[in-house]
């Protein structure tokens, strides 16, 4: 495929996931690695950068968190309509290198879905890791995602869910404070990777509690945001001290950025 052209796919379905985040199911063979992303374009409208919440290579999920009049015209459309893909783009998570390791899922509010395509990647290769450790934080019980698979995360792998304020029903049993509280306060292995991906203040309190669990700046993987355009590295609107996002990264390792501004 072009990754400089658009091709329209169909959409599978619409899921409502909570009061501003929708997944969008497409049918599609580009099969993003986990960490990377393609870019979205509604005729009339624009394109944005939306990374994988999926692995899979008969179909793609999108989440979808209104931001903006493209992410918005997302929103609308429905089960049967097309929608425009280029890509995929980016470098991703390492998970090849990361082979016979314990990992450590960091995720605040929508920066869980990206995450989500690791979670789909070790179902599938469940024999090349150890332990998974899932932290996952959001704002209150009802922007919980991915609300169905919960219970099967749980009967696999180590799942630590919180909010930072319990309004309404908690399903979940979640504790209330920030994720960030509930990383501190449980164990991790110190020779494990930490893969994170949410707001810039929760991942640099988390790489700074990992640090004091053992964990190298090498270990702690980020995933980062910049106002993408092109996605190719030709139009520079992603640059920041020479390094393209959308090409150098989205993911970096955390000695790699440690000294940008985000």
């Amino acid at each position: 495929m072009n990754i400089y052209n658009s091709k329209q796919y169909k959409i599978l379905d619409v899921i409502k996931q909570t009061g501003d985040n929708t997944l969008l199911r497409i049918k599609c063979d580009l099969n993003p690695m986990p960490g990377q992303f393609v870019n979205v374009s509604i005729p009339g409208i624009g394109e944005a950068p939306i990374s994988s919440a999926s692995y899979n290579d008969k179909l793609l999920d999108l989440n979808v968190r209104i931001v903006g009049n493209v992410t918005k015209a997302m929103t609308q459309l429905k089960k049967g309509d097309e929608i425009g893909l280029r890509g995929p783009y980016g470098n991703g998570f390492p998970m090849k290198e990361l082979k016979g390791k314990d990992l450590v899922l960091v995720g605040g509010g929508c920066g869980v879905a990206p995450l989500r395509g690791i979670i789909e990647y070790v179902d599938l290769h469940w024999k090349d890791y150890k332990d998974v450790y899932m932290f996952f934080g959001y704002r209150t019980p009802g922007d919980i995602l991915f609300k169905d698979e919960i219970s099967g995360w749980n009967d696999k792998y180590k799942v630590f869910l919180s909010v930072d304020q319990e309004v309404g029903a908690n399903p979940f049993n979640c504790p209330v404070g920030f994720v960030t509280d509930n990383l501190k306060e449980n164990k991790v292995p110190s020779n494990a990777v930490a893969l994170m991906c949410g707001p810039p203040i929760m991942m640099t309190k988390t790489t700074e509690i990992l640090k004091e669990k053992g964990l190298t700046e090498k270990q702690l993987y980020v995933s980062l945001e910049r106002h993408m355009k092109c996605c190719t590295g030709k139009c520079g609107h992603c640059m920041v001290h020479g390094q393209y996002v959308c090409l150098d990264g989205p993911v970096f390792t955390y000695d790699e950025v440690k000294n940008l501004d985000e």
